[in-house]
């Protein structure tokens, strides 16, 4: 039996937040709010330049987006992501800002559900 698109997202969370520590946990559970603020691109930019968790999280959205959106497997980097949503339709934009918080809604819950043991 074929899994539903929420059922993929849950899936694709629950496999990416298995070594999340605590900061990765806080991080991904304030990310939705960060987006709704700054947008996505800024919000990316911002992961790429503070580094480690902050762009390990960042790291598996872009994976899942491309995933979805591409079909490909895989991170595609930072700069190639970034090029891909300057180069969006608004209506392709729009898609990939919906599908990014459909998929950390899971990731909050997940992550925090994971790491209920507290590493």
């Amino acid at each position: 039996m074929a899994q539903t698109l929420e059922q993929k997202r849950a899936q694709d969370a629950w496999d990416v937040c298995g070594a999340y520590t605590k900061d990765h946990v806080n991080f991904a559970k304030g990310l939705p709010a960060l987006i709704m603020n700054s947008g996505l691109m800024q919000v990316l930019a911002f992961c790429h330049e503070k580094g480690k968790v902050n762009e390990e999280v960042a790291a598996h959205l872009r994976t899942w987006l491309n995933q979805r959106f591409n079909n490909a497997k895989g991170d595609p980097g930072f700069a190639v992501f970034m090029q891909a949503l300057m180069q969006a339709t608004p209506s392709q934009y729009q898609a990939i800002n919906a599908e990014a918080f459909a998929w950390l809604k899971w990731l909050r819950q997940m992550a925090a559900a994971r790491n209920k043991g507290g590493n």
